[in-house]
């Protein structure tokens, strides 16, 4: 029998019509608290993804200072997404290491135009210098973007090496995360495929013959077993 009904006591029915009416209070707030939630969860994604868009744009202006490199960023991107995918990385994962490819080079954005001029096959020590600043310079530019989570580190880790060799930081295979060595295989494969001044880009065979070649020293065995999964999966 409800407790507002009439052959209920008095006392009985106003503290269960104020009971009601609390709870119509409570479920009213709920629904307001969740609106405000859900409203500002749609605010932080359009800030993150207008954060990124700008960002990205700064890295694509970056690019188009060397005709030979415009692109680079883009094509290393989806490579990196689709080695990722190849490999069994979830969604999330596999965003991650697509933002690193966008931004892997952001470091550069400092460099001066000398560096994007033509100096042969091999470049001045002091530009070489420079260069292998760009991972750590990335880095420091984006710390303070959250929400990019581990990308940041797989930028600053893009150029180190399995065998120790690798910049900044001299780190070994087991201290490299596996998106810096996704991106590693990525970039390495756009650079090597891509036409340069003094050289023309390697065929696709040619560029997965070096990666193998390298495999366990420069590049990781499971990311180049996987990048030329992707590739053969393409050309089928």
């Amino acid at each position: 029998m409800p407790l507002t009904a009439e052959d209920q006591p008095e006392t009985v029915r106003r503290i269960a019509e104020a009971m009601g009416m609390m709870m119509v209070k409570v479920e009213a707030r709920e629904y307001r608290l969740e609106k405000l939630i859900e409203e500002l969860r749609q605010l932080n994604e359009t800030i993150r993804q207008n954060t990124i868009h700008m960002v990205s744009s700064l890295a694509n202006a970056l690019a188009a200072r060397d005709q030979y490199t415009e692109g680079h960023t883009a094509r290393v991107s989806e490579l990196a997404a689709a080695v990722a995918g190849q490999m069994g990385l979830d969604a999330e994962e596999v965003e991650f290491i697509r933002l690193a490819g966008i931004l892997h080079d952001i470091g550069k954005i400092g460099f001066p135009d000398a560096l994007f001029q033509d100096h042969g096959q091999k470049n001045p020590d002091h530009l070489v210098r420079q260069i292998k600043k760009h991972p750590q310079t990335g880095a420091e530019i984006l710390k303070d973007l959250d929400f990019l989570g581990p990308s940041l580190e797989y930028i600053h880790c893009h150029h180190e090496r399995p065998d120790g060799k690798g910049y900044p930081r001299g780190m070994h295979d087991e201290e490299i995360p596996l998106g810096a060595k996704i991106l590693a295989v990525a970039d390495g494969y756009d650079a090597m495929t891509t036409d340069r001044p003094y050289q023309p880009g390697k065929s696709k065979d040619e560029a997965l013959t070096i990666l193998r070649k390298m495999s366990g020293t420069k590049w990781d065995p499971k990311c180049v077993t996987a990048l030329d999964q992707v590739l053969t999966d393409r050309s089928k």
